[in-house]
């Protein structure tokens, strides 16, 4: 699932607040596989690079990512 929702953002070129609190929420409950670790991190700089905008203010998505390194 995390993979179709990181697709969806490159696709749209929008990460939606949906989707990003979705993807922090399996984070948050540990329901990822490692490959989607990589999906992630590409996420997150395609999002600085500004390839896929945010809808959503707020930073902890990524923040969450970066504990888990």
């Amino acid at each position: 699932m995390i993979r179709s929702l990181i697709e969806s953002a490159f696709q749209t070129g929008y990460l939606s607040v949906a989707s990003e609190g979705l993807l922090l929420q399996m984070l948050s409950t540990k329901s990822f596989l490692p490959d989607d670790f990589t999906a992630l991190f590409t996420l997150r700089d395609a999002v600085s690079a500004g390839t896929v905008k945010r809808e959503a203010s707020s930073n902890a998505l990524f923040e969450q990512l970066e504990s888990h390194k």
